[in-house]
């Protein structure tokens, strides 16, 4: 406060008194000013500050406590915002961006975040683009009201108001806000201030990836900055060239001419001096270093010449980085990217993978994650040297760390083959027995696969299974148990004597049966159809199964096996029919519907029509393997030369299957674990050949390569040398043979409103229908149009919110007819996306029409969502009346 003096005026001089004195005026205004300050504001309590919130906030014990003090805040924070003389607006808002960071809304301050953009004052200016930043966004309304603010400010004098709006530009700028702000920015860009360039490239990285077609006023200045002397105008620059790369070809095939230029700059970086400016943990600037192998990375994919010359700073980098801190792991892990994914040579690949075998023995958790989820995206490139830290991988199963587990876990099943199998099954059941219960469905699942695949004996096999449904108890899919049962069902009689025994001794327990439900079933199905060939006493195993029936804590579909091996065992051990009777009569009366009707129905069997029972109740035929899961459909796809032994096996005629009385498909094809050339694991589907004797169904798929290559109704000339056993497995032999030179015609229109469709499946937000297509015919076909191949489009459509991955659509008909898959559109359906595939069907030369013979087909599909796997099979047997009839 100025002071205020009281003067004397007696003692002036007469001339004083007479002459005007203005700065006692305004001494008196000042006077005015000041008490009016005093008393209206200082006087009020000053808002607390951001520190004394914060200490609050952190002092508060439950989530109840900090919602009073955030909403207590919030109020005074809006009251404060309506006044419009208030000088703690600043502080306020500081206060309510701090409050938008822990999760709680602030939208009512996105005005006030505008209104301190427009302020003069820097300090209100500073705050007011961070709030814009972080409360505005393309969704509100108000973010258009901060063009010309921006606009203002990118040609204000000072370079601090500068640098402020190009931050806030590069974070929020809009389509429409890049458009009328781009002129400004491209004038920033060639100003010699590098602190204004570097910001105005990295708004220019913004605006390229809302408007693309804004790239082409950037090409030839990138060139130029690439010549800079500053180190964060490289760094600006390299991210605006990987940006224009990735979204355009011909811009990438523009910029294929500065890679000598980004060698050299790496190749200076990595044998550099000591520079104090530059220097991060003993490594040079390693974010640029990082930013040129990414640009790297994207330059040289797919580009054998480009790699070429990249490939000695690779290795360069890749040895002489130091690995001690980590900045110098981050290089590693981008050269490690980088070599992976350009044309690099053999020995840099196994670099690459030596690197992150390294990464696996590191005490840091973060970087044994980052080296494990690496490996699993480019094991394929080198499966043999990611063979040699096989240990090392298996170790990580027993990490402390979920994340490092589970990464672990989809590694070591790539690895899997028929050398390593025992070894990799003994680690992965051991890591099973500690995982928990989500992680246990889908590793079990993947250890039934790879065992089916790789099993090197049956009794091995079964062990496994036997050990899966004890470790994982009820927390294992449904496909376990029919794995497991399809393999003791094809069995020799010594396994299933063997495995029998096994799965008896397993249920003796009652305290655990509870929790292995799975192995319940299993068990009671086996001791049901081959009871016979056990070892045990018929009366202990009837009073353990009446124990079972009346545990309350087995579950209905558990007492369904049951009952049914119940039922079954009388007819296998004589002696006991009277005390199985006596139980199944009292399920007659039980409470659960489905358990009544089936004690009434055995009872039956027991009283009325006793001469069916032992017809009705034999022995189940033996359930159709899977064909990948035998030896010569997997030498199809195993990586080296199969032995002699297995030569000859696979040269035995196959034997004929048992006759069976049922007309309709025992079985699709499945899909499994196969291996490429390099060992590599991949999904692979082939179709099933019995040449020994016809099948009642004829069974096809789809391999990744497609069909089309050997379809005869595809081929515009005649067939290739070699060509007639695979014609022979999909029973196309004999239409070729018929007609070798006749070429076939087939309409490849799109589907339209007018096609009429088939609803086949609509269930958990999958909707598969089938469009049928007319026949069309040609000259050469008018004369047999029975053999024309009629057209169906599979539509699958996913309804869901989640994304379906690995699709996979098959289908089998009856042997009248020729089915013939081709290519999907795709394998992955994001949220409501959609999968087209063709099927071509035409009836078998020779065979009669009628109503006997119409089309039926059995549908099988497959998927993953959201890491789980689902299968679901259906019939289809309403086709339009005289379809290939």
């Amino acid at each position: 406060m100025y002071p205020y003096y009281e003067t004397d005026w007696s003692i002036l001089p007469p001339e004083h008194n007479r002459r005007y004195s203005p700065g006692l005026t305004i001494n008196n205004i000042k006077q005015v000013i000041n008490e009016t300050i005093e008393t209206n504001i200082l006087r009020k309590p000053a808002p607390t500050r951001l520190r004394e919130l914060i200490r609050q906030i952190r002092a508060c014990r439950t989530a109840a406590e900090e919602r009073a003090v955030v909403n207590t805040e919030c109020a005074y924070i809006r009251s404060t915002f309506r006044e419009t003389d208030c000088i703690w607006k600043c502080r306020n808002m500081a206060k309510l961006l701090y409050i938008h960071m822990l999760g709680y809304p602030a939208h009512f301050g996105q005005v006030e975040c505008l209104k301190l953009a427009a302020s003069a004052k820097y300090t209100d200016k500073r705050i007011g683009y961070l709030g814009a930043m972080l409360l505005l966004d393309e969704r509100t309304d108000v973010h258009v009201l901060l063009t010309n603010c921006l606009k203002n400010d990118l040609n204000s004098p000072t370079q601090f108001v500068v640098g402020t709006a190009l931050c806030t530009l590069a974070a929020i700028a809009s389509p429409e806000m890049a458009r009328d702000l781009c002129n400004d920015v491209e004038r920033l860009i060639v100003s010699t201030n590098a602190f204004l360039r570097k910001k105005a490239i990295l708004c220019a990285f913004r605006f390229v990836r809302r408007v693309p077609e804004l790239m082409e006023d950037y090409l030839p200045k990138c060139e130029v900055f690439l010549a800079d002397k500053n180190h964060g105008i490289l760094i600006a620059t390299i991210t605006l060239i990987t940006e224009m790369c990735e979204q355009s070809g011909p811009v990438l095939r523009y910029f294929k001419s500065i890679i000598p230029t980004l060698v050299r700059m790496l190749k200076s970086l990595t044998v550099t001096g000591y520079s104090p400016e530059h220097l991060v943990s003993g490594v040079s600037d390693p974010f640029l270093q990082v930013k040129i192998l990414r640009l790297l990375r994207v330059l040289g994919h797919g580009d054998a010449t480009q790699s070429e010359i990249m490939n000695d700073v690779l290795a360069q980098v890749a040895t002489s980085t130091e690995t001690s801190k980590n900045a110098g792991n981050a290089i590693l892990y981008e050269t490690v990217l980088t070599i992976m994914n350009v044309e690099s040579e053999n020995s840099l690949r196994v670099l690459a993978v030596n690197i992150l075998g390294r990464f696996l023995l590191n005490n840091d958790k973060n970087i044994r994650f980052i080296g494990l989820l690496t490996l699993v995206k480019t094991v394929h490139k080198d499966m043999t040297a990611v063979q040699r830290h096989r240990i090392t991988i298996l170790e990580c199963l027993s990490d402390g760390d979920p994340s490092i587990q589970r990464c672990a876990m989809e590694l070591s099943f790539t690895l899997i083959n028929t050398q390593n199998i025992e070894m990799v099954v003994r680690e992965l059941l051991r890591y099973l027995e500690s995982t928990d219960a989500e992680m246990k469905a889908l590793c079990s699942s993947k250890i039934v696969l790879a065992a089916e695949t790789y099993s090197p004996s049956i009794r091995w096999h079964l062990d496994v299974l036997l050990r899966i449904l004890t470790i994982a108890g009820n927390n294992i899919r449904d496909d376990v148990i029919s794995s497991t049962i399809q393999l003791i069902s094809n069995s020799p009689q010594h396994e299933q004597r063997f495995i029998t025994d096994k799965m008896w001794e397993a249920i003796m327990n009652m305290n655990q049966l509870e929790n292995r439900q799975p192995l319940v079933q299993v068990a009671v199905w086996t001791i049901g159809e081959y009871g016979e060939s056990g070892g045990f006493d018929e009366f202990e195993l009837i009073e353990h199964y009446r124990q079972l029936l009346w545990a309350p804590q087995l579950s209905i579909t558990t007492k369904q096996y049951i009952l049914v091996s119940l039922a079954k065992i009388s007819v296998r051990i004589n002696g006991c029919t009277p005390e199985i009777q006596n139980i199944i009569n009292a399920f007659r009366v039980h409470m659960n519907i489905d358990l009544q009707q089936r004690a009434n129905e055995f009872s039956q069997l027991f009283t009325n029509y006793k001469h069916l029972r032992t017809s009705l109740l034999e022995k189940m035929p033996k359930l159709k393997l899977s064909e990948l899961t035998t030896s010569e459909y997997n030498a199809d796809f195993a990586s080296g030369e199969s032995s002699e032994g297995e030569q000859q096996q696979q040269e035995e005629p196959v034997p004929a299957p048992e006759p069976s009385n049922q007309d309709i498909l025992l079985d699709l094809l499945g899909d499994c674990f196969s291996s490429d050339g390099n060992g590599n694991n991949a999904l692979a589907v082939v179709p099933v050949t019995q040449p020994a004797a016809p099948q009642s169904y004829l069974q096809t798929s789809f391999n990744q390569t497609g069909l089309s290559t050997i379809n005869n109704y595809n081929n515009n000339g005649p067939m290739a040398p070699g060509t007639d056993s695979f014609l022979d497995l999909l029973g196309l032999a004999a239409a070729n043979q018929t007609q070798p030179s006749q070429q076939q015609t087939i309409d490849y229109t799109p589907a339209t409103a007018t096609i009429p469709a088939i609803e086949v499946y609509h269930k958990d937000d999958i909707h598969i229908r089938f469009l049928v297509h007319p026949q069309q015919t040609t000259v050469h076909d008018r004369e047999a149009p029975s053999t024309t191949p009629a057209r169906i489009t599979v539509q699958t459509t996913n309804g869901s919110q989640a994304t379906i991955e690995k699709f996979l659509f098959q289908a089998a008909v009856p042997k009248a007819f020729v089915l013939t898959l081709r290519e999907p559109s795709g394998t992955v359906m994001p949220p409501g996306g959609t999968i087209m595939q063709d099927l071509l069907i035409a009836r078998q030369t020779g065979q009669s029409g009628g109503a006997a013979s119409g089309l039926r087909m059995k549908v099988r599909f497959s998927y993953e969502v959201e890491n789980y796997s689902m299968m679901e099979q259906i019939d289809v047997n309403e086709f339009p009346s005289g379809f290939l009839r």
